[in-house]
């Protein structure tokens, strides 16, 4: 019997030391491409870095200056007002999830379709604001390209909140309710208080989402070269100002590029360390 245990002892051990050995691959594979593209940013993306990047619009081709001043304040008011519009949508949605719809069809049949919507591909949803939208006014414009990222912004938001506040202990709310205290209100300042820090970490990882989607703006905002900040026509941003300028034979369009990446890249990785900070600090 001893024999047997250590045999099956020795067996389990060479399937564990195997498995080991796999995800360690596995994980070295996976930081070894991070760290490529990592290095590869900032080499080529630290080279156009300067001054006139943030003063000036992308130029025209061969230029000797210009700079990105137009995309990235096209960049930020797209996605700071998608934000404003689908956070609220999906932190109302979560906590309807979590808090009302348990075990009734409505919540089922949204779970489903966030479901699709957090795995749907951008460029389905940039199309599908083309077609309700921008072929009927037939022009490109800021709204409807805030409109395309706000839709990215919602799931993300929904899932997370839900998934947060399922976190938060039922003794809270039961004993807030044997107080006599209204469930709007145990929503607002117990459970709701209590996952803020997930909730917002959602809200951050949407925002890291959709700063470097390109599909679902060449549907709806197009590009700009010059400076505008009228939402009613096309607009520059960075993503879009990436994808021409990336494409182009021109040496300056090309440094741009890499410029803008960095700037993407920086920003992308900046949110995703902040949200994993409010993680930790909330699990802890």
């Amino acid at each position: 019997m001893s024999a047997s245990r250590e045999s099956l002892f020795m067996r389990r051990k060479r399937i564990n030391n195997v498995a080991l050995t796999l995800s360690v691959v596995a994980m070295l594979f996976g930081l070894v491409w991070l760290v490529w593209i990592l290095f590869t940013t900032l080499s080529l993306g630290i080279g156009g870095l300067s001054l006139s990047l943030f003063t000036q619009m992308t130029p025209a081709p061969n230029a000797d200056t210009g700079g990105l001043l137009n995309a990235i304040v096209g960049s930020i008011l797209l996605v700071g007002f998608a934000t404003l519009i689908g956070a609220p949508l999906g932190i109302l949605a979560g906590i309807y999830l979590a808090e009302y719809g348990q075990r009734d069809w409505l919540s089922s049949v949204t779970r489903f379709i966030n479901d699709i919507l957090l795995s749907a591909p951008s460029i389905v949803i940039g199309l599908f604001v083309y077609a309700i939208y921008v072929a009927h006014v037939k022009s490109f414009s800021g709204f409807s390209g805030i409109v395309a990222l706000a839709l990215l912004v919602i799931p993300v938001v929904v899932r997370t909140t839900e998934n947060m506040l399922h976190l938060v202990p039922n003794s809270l709310r039961e004993a807030a309710f044997a107080l006599g205290t209204p469930k709007w209100e145990v929503i607002l300042r117990i459970t709701l208080k209590s996952a803020r820090a997930g909730v917002l970490t959602g809200v951050i990882l949407a925002v890291a989402r959709i700063s470097g989607e390109t599909a679902p703006l060449l549907f709806t905002a197009l590009n700009n070269q010059f400076w505008s900040v009228d939402l009613r026509g096309p607009i520059a941003t960075l993503p879009t100002a990436i994808f021409k300028f990336a494409m182009s034979p021109y040496t300056n369009w090309q440094q741009l590029a890499w410029a803008g990446v960095f700037l993407i890249t920086m920003g992308v990785l900046a949110l995703n360390i902040l949200a994993r900070s409010l993680f930790s600090q909330k699990n802890g």
